[in-house]
């Protein structure tokens, strides 16, 4: 069993990286609205294996999603602890997905039925509930909120299989709202100097920017949801708020 799960999980990186190689070098970046909210990345959890979408949104809203990513990943419709903001409350990457102590048994095994196979989903017991809001990451490294439990921490290495970095960004202690990342690069919010903005470059070791979602604001998690080739903002984020995304986000060549 555990050489066919081997072969089974090694087959889909071996997809996955034959699709990075086929893709655009510019990313897509496409806005939606769920209802009267512009902030995607409340109601969305975006990686490079699956997406997860919090229930309740209108049809157009979940077809943005599944026409431009059903065909590589699944899109995965649900909530977490009964409520529709899983970008805040979950965590991810390609190897695994975190989510609260509140998300009921029922949602547990939604998710694990829904996703992949080689998609490790674990509950974590964290007084810092919104995991999304305290953790940003990508395939390779997390920034996390400072005071994070050291058991946490080590759930975060373990499941996301990342590097793991306390970190503030630009004086704000919480990186999933204010910094998203992926492997080709990070968007952070404007009030951060640029020697702040150096450092987490070279701490990841992915190009970073500062910037907005959103027509100025600084919540960059809560308004963009992005992978490594494509991208969901709100209908507010401004024509040079997405080129500042697409730029940042593009792959780079290796």
């Amino acid at each position: 069993m555990a050489s066919v799960e081997a072969a089974s999980a090694s087959s889909t990186a071996m997809a996955l990286d034959s699709l990075e190689k086929t893709r655009p070098s510019k990313i897509s970046v496409t806005q939606a609205r769920f209802e009267n909210s512009d902030d995607i990345g409340v109601f969305v959890t975006l990686t490079n294996s699956y997406c997860l979408v919090g229930i309740g949104a209108s049809s157009d809203f979940y077809s943005i999603f599944e026409a431009e990513l059903l065909d590589l990943l699944p899109v995965v419709h649900c909530t977490i602890a009964g409520t529709r903001i899983v970008g805040r409350l979950t965590v991810g990457n390609r190897h695994g997905l975190l989510v609260p102590s509140t998300t009921t048994d029922q949602e547990l095994q939604h998710l694990r039925n829904s996703l992949p196979d080689s998609i490790k989903v674990q509950r974590v017991e964290e007084k810092l509930s919104a995991l999304g809001n305290v953790i940003t990451c990508n395939d390779h490294v997390a920034l996390v909120h400072p005071d994070l439990d050291r058991e946490t921490e080590e759930i975060i290495a373990d499941v996301l299989q990342v590097e793991v970095f306390r970190q503030t960004i630009g004086e704000q202690i919480l990186p999933g709202s204010y910094c998203v990342i992926t492997n080709n690069g990070g968007l952070v919010h404007a009030k951060i100097s640029r020697q702040e903005l150096q450092e987490l470059s070279t701490l990841t070791q992915i190009p970073m920017v500062a910037g907005s979602v959103n027509r100025g604001s600084n919540l960059i998690g809560g308004g963009l949801a992005v992978n490594d080739w494509c991208g969901f903002t709100g209908m507010s984020t401004t024509g040079a708020e997405l080129m500042v995304i697409e730029g940042i986000f593009k792959r780079r060549q290796t």
